[in-house]
């Protein structure tokens, strides 16, 4: 008993591994070289593991054949020629070119637009090989009309002609969606105004998950609130609810520098330095306040408070309002007011329509030519767009563009003066890699009038324009400043960067036309208290030799709170 145990044990040790371990291979065979040479373009799988394999490997070049039009083909037999080696033999047949799908005449023949198939009056003809393709396109547009759960099937399918089948399209259509409810999860205090305006989703809108899903990707290009989860969705019987979710962010701004430099005539160190306060989102509506302060190293103060409120009364109109007192010394001081309305088309895209109207006093009343009293009264039409980035934290905005035109008149003395206005600012980030990026930015205005007073003008220069110069030091009537940076990341919290300005301006006061330039370094460190950044940078006009004494150092910090 034990001597046969153990000749089992062997002979099943030595016969397993090639009871199992035996390779099977495949030839398959049709009536013709032509329908053969269809065959072998599938590039089919030839050796398997078992015979299990192989005959599922078979009847998938079969369906294979048939999507190519080949309808007729049928697998006649699976043949074994001996241990290692399986004949199949396929009757391909001839092959079909076209369908013809016949319409219900309640069909909407507008969904088959770009499906590339030729349309009649009650039927449509497609390639065999772009059936399922123009089926699954028809299925698809029919739930983004509302119906997700709707079916499509071909029936009553024969051959008309040699090289033409006809099916008719049924379709079993179930009941249309539409949003019934939208539930915001995670920050429940979202803003009403901004689901609808600018995700532009609202309740009765047509059910179509793709475009809710791309709709809700604009989340990420505003700055008080991002999208944590894709929306989900809630079917009922007789109800559709659209679940949102997302997250408040910190996007109130605190920003500040305090700059120093040698005064040319007296050679003693000077500061000066501004205030600039931005606070978003905080009554859940939406809007921004700007609070900034600025004093100059030349005996100048700025004061700019600024209210933004998005969507009114859940319109498509936005307000936005400010306020600018400028005084230099004890020259003179002018103080401006805005109002504007602003209509988003797009979620980046904004239009703007407005009146600005500023009060100039001159302080000394010393009746010149150059400073006078003047009121003057604009309407303006203006654009802006902006591509944020706001998952890089030091450069948060990719591209920046701001551009306005004024057509008014200026009153002085009693005499009126018809005046234009034309302001820009733009700027682009180039990421060339991780590391390396490029910076670029353009401003520039111009006042066109038939003359002209000092307190009118346009005041330019320092870390906010060129650089290199004293705060708003330079005076002009039209003026353009390109600024360049290149930008090397250290790591995600360190960059160092180049500073290359250069600048034009007309000053036709004094009749004096100038180019001026900069050039510097800069570091910037993201920190715990926010973004620090250090600017050393050196001006010249042209013709004029570099002088390091004239050379500006700046310092700032950007606190995000």
């Amino acid at each position: 008993m034990k001597k046969k145990l153990w000749f089992v044990l062997i002979f099943g040790f030595f016969i397993f591994p090639y009871m199992y371990g035996q390779k099977v291979l495949l030839q398959i065979e049709a009536e013709s070289e032509l329908a053969l040479k269809e065959i072998d373009s599938l590039d089919y799988k030839k050796l398997f593991s078992n015979y299990l394999e192989l005959e599922k490997e078979v009847y998938t070049v079969k369906n294979k054949l048939i999507k190519k039009g080949f309808i007729d083909t049928a697998v006649r037999e699976i043949k074994k020629q001996n241990d290692s080696l399986f004949n199949a033999y396929l009757h391909v047949g001839k092959k079909i070119k076209t369908v013809r799908v016949y319409l219900d005449s309640e069909f909407d023949k507008k969904l088959l637009e770009f499906s590339n198939t030729l349309v009649q009056s009650n039927y449509f003809e497609v390639s065999v090989e772009n059936l399922e393709a123009v089926l699954e396109l028809l299925n698809k547009r029919i739930a983004e009309q509302g119906d997700p759960f709707s079916t499509l099937q071909l029936i009553n399918i024969k051959k008309e002609k040699s090289n033409l089948i006809a099916a008719e399209l049924f379709t079993e259509n179930n009941l249309k969606r539409q949003i019934d409810k939208i539930v915001v999860k995670g920050y429940e205090r979202f803003p009403k105004s901004f689901i609808k305006r600018f995700l532009k989703l609202k309740k009765g809108q047509s059910f179509n998950l793709p475009e809710i899903q791309k709709r809700n990707e604009q989340l990420q290009n505003l700055r008080f609130a991002k999208e944590i989860k894709s929306p989900e969705v809630l079917f009922t019987n007789d109800s559709t609810t659209l679940y949102l979710y997302t997250e408040k962010t910190q996007s109130n701004n605190f920003d500040g520098y305090l700059g120093f430099g040698t005064n040319e005539n007296t050679n003693r160190l000077e500061f000066d330095g501004y205030v600039d306060l931005r606070l978003v989102n905080n009554l859940n509506f939406g809007e921004s306040l700007r609070l900034f302060y600025k004093s100059d190293e030349i005996d100048q103060q700025t004061f700019d408070i600024r209210l933004n409120a998005p969507y009114l009364f859940s319109s498509p109109i936005g307000l936005d309002i400010g306020l600018t007192i400028f005084r230099k010394d004890s020259t003179f001081s002018t103080t401006t007011q805005q109002l504007k309305l602003n209509y988003q088309v797009k979620p980046n895209h904004i239009l703007s329509a407005g009146i600005k109207n500023s009060v100039s006093s001159d302080l000394l009343d010393s009746n010149s030519n150059l400073i006078d009293d003047f009121k003057s009264n604009y309407y303006q039409i203006g654009y802006n767009f902006i591509k944020p980035q706001y998952y890089d934290t030091l450069f948060p905005i990719n591209f920046w563009l701001d551009i306005s035109a004024g057509l008014g008149n200026r009153k002085q003395n009693g005499l009126e003066t018809q005046q234009n206005t034309l302001s820009l600012e733009a700027y682009k980030i180039f990421n060339l890699n991780n590391k390396n990026s490029l910076f670029i930015r353009l401003t520039g205005a111009a006042l066109t009038s038939d003359n002209y007073l000092d307190n009118e003008l346009f005041r330019f220069g320092g870390i906010n324009s060129i650089r290199g110069f004293e705060e708003n030091s330079l005076v002009a009537n039209l003026y353009g400043v390109i600024n360049t940076e290149y930008r090397y990341r250290l790591s995600n919290t360190i960059y160092v960067h180049s500073v290359i300005d250069a600048a034009y301006f007309d000053n036709d006061i004094n009749d004096v036309k100038n180019k001026l330039f900069g050039f510097g370094f800069g570091l910037g460190l993201l920190t715990k208290a926010g973004l620090f950044k250090l600017n050393y940078s050196s001006g010249k006009t042209e013709n004029v030799p570099f002088k390091l004494s004239d050379s500006k150092i700046h310092v700032s910090l950007t606190s995000t709170f």
